[in-house]
């Protein structure tokens, strides 16, 4: 039988509908409705709109009508509490995508590449398997316009065994430091645009841990303020770009004014590709990789929509306008760190390209200004991630997945997802302070980004199951990104799961004692955590205990809506 993405009312019947096993639901936590077959020891009912669960919550059941009703009911969310709108979504990309990378990771693609024209064919490659990316997500997100990210998508589609896909992918959520690594470096760079003089280590992890405690705060008891940060460092990173791409245009055309003594030749043609693949293939395949990576973050917005006005015509807009932005600035400012610095001097210094760039234009005391600009721009990105997060563990605990759910699904006391947000704080706040130094930042980037590969690689192909015949479910929605599109996304994933597992080429190892495989390793090992929770809490105990779990949708005292898991006795 086929099954809708949209929602459909139950059957008529005078009798009450607790009682009917037939019943539908509209779940809190996809958009669709699900039989009681999948796992005999899981059941899903409505329950009358009359009926008071025990907490005083209002249990509802209704027919959806147009597009916003449907909005509201798949995510129970009122459009009062729906604060962000296009440029707001576009910025919350935009912050995501641009940490530090930009202005550390092109030195890595020139060494990687061995040449300044194959390092700018990367980061063409990088661009268009960004976009790729963000069409893909384009389609989910207009198709299920509702908080949770890849958590909708997976449950929507790898529907058995029943809950499995989503209790991995809830491991993934808790446990994962998304901004950890990012948070580890602010102090270095915070400190350095503050004083000249080197900082301990203890306060270099002390400032990051304050980066991370004041995102908390603000986004836990001042959701409007963080928006308004968010957006202004969104606005401030992409001015700096601008002028740091237009200053080095102004050096490549001869502008007055911005003439060197001793200009490179990096874009003459008899030494533009000049020692192009000297690394090997190991050593491409290791820039490709980091090139990919430094687009990462054109899903952020996905993890919010319940909080987006108009969520299918803004992810319309506000992806491809954020992700084209980005791809113009990162092309531009490669194209300005040639025009002002040489080849050898980015292989040789062993400083990143945009200090080069700053010193030979500016001076080198501009170096500790780029360290507040470096700084700066790693606070957008610890905002953003930390507000997309935290709303995709809220959406876990409405949809009853999580212990204490009702816990993790409020938004008391502030109007925010506040245990959530905190969730996502603890997990960083450890990893900041307690993982030993060295290896440490290398490794913390890597157990945060891995996983995206891996649920990318899912997500990309259970959208080719959708647009084939294999799954027989109904799925129109309102923007459909090419079949070719999505097989190469997806083909760009399974490239990210592969490459970590080959020896990497000598002087290209992602640790200096740790094993190259160690990221793998624990990504995988999350996963096995997420069956052994799903087997233990919808399998086994129900099984021993004698008992199957009732799932009820109802209404919070805020109007949003939560599912409440159950136990009745066999």
């Amino acid at each position: 039988m086929s099954r809708s993405y949209s929602g459909h009312a139950g059957p008529s019947s005078s009798a009450p509908l607790q009682d009917r096993e037939d019943a539908p639901l509209l779940r809190s936590g996809s958009p669709t409705n699900y039989g009681s077959n999948d796992i005999p020891d899981v059941e899903e009912i409505v329950v009358d709109a009359s009926i008071k669960d025990s907490d005083g919550e209002q249990s509802i059941s209704g027919a959806l009508g147009d597009e916003g009703q449907n909005c509201t009911l798949l995510d129970g969310v009122p459009k009062e509490h729906r604060q962000l709108g296009t440029f707001s979504a576009a910025f919350l990309i935009f912050n995501r995508v641009i940490g530090t990378g930009i202005f550390a990771t092109p030195s890595v693609i020139l060494r990687s590449s061995g040449s300044v024209g194959l390092s700018l064919v990367l980061w063409l490659l990088g661009a268009i398997v960004a976009a790729c990316g963000t069409a893909v997500y384009i389609e989910l997100g207009t198709g299920i316009p509702r908080s949770g990210g890849e958590k909708n998508y997976l449950d929507f589609i790898y529907r058995r065994p029943r809950y499995l896909a989503i209790c991995m992918y809830a491991m993934y959520a808790v446990f994962i430091g998304w901004s950890s690594a990012s948070t580890s470096v602010f102090g270095e760079y915070a400190l350095h645009a503050l004083t000249s003089r080197t900082p301990s280590p203890i306060s270099i992890r002390l400032t990051g841990l304050c980066c991370i405690t004041f995102a908390f705060l603000l986004h836990s008891t001042h959701l409007n303020w963080a928006i308004r940060l968010q957006n202004a460092l969104a606005v401030f990173k992409l001015v700096v770009l601008v002028v740091m791409a237009l200053s080095g245009l102004a050096v490549l055309f001869g502008v007055r004014g911005f003439e060197l003594d001793e200009p490179p030749r990096n874009f003459e043609w008899s030494t533009m590709w000049e020692g192009s693949l000297s690394g090997g293939t190991n050593a491409f395949v290791t820039g490709m990789y980091n090139v990919i990576w430094s687009f990462i973050g054109y899903s952020n917005a996905n993890y919010a929509l319940s909080e987006v006005k108009n969520p299918i015509r803004t992810m319309k807009i506000a992806a491809p306008l954020a992700m084209l932005s980005i791809t113009l600035v990162y092309f531009l400012v490669n194209v300005a760190y040639y025009a002002v610095v040489s080849k050898e001097e980015i292989l040789g210094s062993g400083r990143i390209a945009a200090a080069l760039f700053f010193g030979k234009l500016w001076g080198d005391r501009t170096e500790r200004i780029l360290s507040g600009v470096v700084a700066l721009s790693i606070l957008g990105n610890t905002l953003a991630v930390l507000f997309s997060h935290g709303r995709v563990i809220q959406e876990l605990g409405r949809e009853g997945i999580l212990p204490f759910s009702s816990f993790f699904a409020s938004n008391k006391p502030f109007g925010a997802p506040m245990a959530g947000l905190f969730a996502q704080w603890f997990v960083n706040s450890i990893l900041v302070v307690a993982v030993p130094a060295g290896d440490a930042y290398h490794f913390m980037l890597n157990t945060s980004t891995y996983p995206i590969s891996l649920i990318n690689t899912f997500v990309s192909l259970g959208v080719l199951l959708l647009k084939s015949s294999v799954l027989k479910y109904e799925w129109k929605p309102p923007f459909q990104a090419w079949w070719s599109i999505t097989c190469f996304f997806f083909i760009s994933n399974v490239f990210l799961v592969v490459a970590p597992l080959i020896p990497p080429a000598r002087g290209f190892r992602p640790y200096e004692r740790l094993p190259y495989w160690l990221h793998v390793l624990v990504a995988f090992s999350i996963s096995l955590v997420g069956i052994l929770y799903w087997y233990i809490r919808f399998v086994w105990l129900p099984s021993g205990g004698k008992y199957r779990l009732v799932r009820r949708q109802v209404v919070q005292e805020d109007g949003i809506t939560r599912t409440v898991v159950k136990r009745l006795a066999l």
